[in-house]
């Protein structure tokens, strides 16, 4: 049986080797120490992993009867170098098989990133479309969507920044969606009760018709966790306003056109959705990540991109700003990601978005400050000057944003 060659970063695997069925049982340790072990060494490319096996399958003689080493043995010993004594081999034992621990390949996993200490979970599984009619679609993980409040906008297209500065600073034309922003509507709400049926429906019918004149999401999971499609993938729709987000490679401004917006019918105050809309909302995210290959890192809330540059603080708007079930959709708790409007883009946040935030969004604050200090730092300058850097160049990126979309009407703030 051919023993593999140890390779790095390998689990060892335990191997038997099997006595010598022709070998009488009285002689079948000398057998181990003579041929099987000398065999086996020889099979062992690497010197360390073949000095470890030497030293672990060496034949082992009682104290009072020495024994002499064979020279093939001792110079596959001398041959890696190993510094031993001769008369340190072991006691012998009562006869059994020599057990060795040979490196055996396994499958490589899945690589997986981190980003501020969260770890980002492998891709999602393939989801496709299972069905299409004229008024709905369904998909292979379950997912249903009404199309009847279908309406169109503008064209998706956007400028991406490079995260490094790298390219020029109007920035590089896109039009794929890259992200998804989780909003609630905030809107008027009837207890969730059978005998309030009639009052819910009518309720969400006049929240998809407002939404629909509005132009102001891609999806709506209404109380009983239905997903309407209201503005095509294809086009932007009016969702995030003044907004910033980042990912490895690029910096997004005003994220109407390069993210996907998402919400949900309910209220900041009640944190929370309910069992169906959870469903709803995990199927629907893991769609359109499979879709458009989005990233984890890129499934954020509003609270976390929103911004208002007229004061140049985050958190203008702070709908999910601490209890959005980002496990519970298949997401990691993207809470703990630096925000990038703090490090990126020079932003401050105030004492009273910090208390909406809570702990978990805090974190995300904290860590983005740090950044900011190391970054400062590294430029030889203070925080502060930094920071102010950082804010012109916000500007200029902003104003080539506008002049790019400038005859697009904008209705999200």
């Amino acid at each position: 049986m051919e023993i593999p060659a140890p390779r790095p970063h390998e689990e060892p695997k335990l191997f038997v080797c099997p006595p010598n069925p022709e070998t009488p049982p009285s002689s079948r340790l000398e057998s181990y120490s003579r041929q099987t072990v000398d065999w086996c060494a020889g099979q062992i490319h690497d010197p360390v992993a073949r000095l470890k096996f030497l030293r672990k399958a060496a034949p082992r003689v009682h104290a009072s009867t020495p024994r002499i080493i064979p020279w093939r043995m001792l110079a596959l010993v001398l041959s890696v170098g190993a510094i031993a004594s001769l008369s340190a081999f072991f006691l012998v034992q009562r006869q059994k098989p020599i057990e060795v621990l040979v490196p055996i390949r396994t499958a490589v996993p899945a690589p997986i990133t981190t980003f501020a200490g969260v770890t980002t979970p492998s891709a999602p599984a393939d989801v496709w479309q299972v069905e299409k009619s004229s008024g709905s679609e369904v998909y292979s993980n379950g997912l249903r969507i009404d199309n009847h409040f279908l309406v169109s906008n503008h064209l998706r297209s956007y400028l991406a920044f490079p995260i490094d500065g790298s390219a020029q600073s109007e920035g590089v034309r896109r039009s794929d969606p890259v992200g998804i922003v989780f909003h609630t509507t905030e809107s008027h709400q009837a207890p969730f009760e059978a005998d309030q049926n009639r009052v819910l429906k009518k309720i969400g019918e006049s929240l998809l018709e407002y939404v629909r004149r509005k132009h102001a999401y891609h999806f709506l999971i209404d109380r009983f966790g239905r997903v309407y499609r209201v503005v095509a993938e294809t086009d932007a729709a009016n969702h995030a306003g003044n907004s910033v987000w980042a990912d490895d490679q690029s910096l997004y401004i005003n994220l109407n056109q390069s993210f996907i917006g998402v919400s949900i019918e309910a209220r900041t105050v009640d944190a929370g959705m309910s069992p169906a809309q959870l469903r709803s909302a995990a199927m629907l995210t893991e769609m359109l990540r499979s879709k458009y290959h989005i990233p984890a890192a890129n499934c954020v809330t509003h609270a976390q991109v929103s911004v208002n540059p007229s004061n140049m603080q985050v958190g203008y708007h702070s709908d999910w700003a601490s209890s959005f079930p980002f496990e519970q959709v298949g997401l990691p708790d993207n809470y703990q990601r630096a925000l990038p409007a703090l490090w990126a883009s020079g932003f401050e946040y105030s004492p009273e978005f910090q208390r909406r935030a809570g702990d978990r969004l805090s974190a995300g604050i904290q860590l983005a400050e740090e950044r900011l200090v190391t970054r400062a730092a590294e430029a030889g300058i203070s925080v502060h000057s930094y920071r102010k850097l950082l804010q012109k160049q916000y500007r200029k990126q902003l104003e080539a944003v506008r002049r790019a979309n400038a005859d697009e009407s904008d209705d999200s703030e």
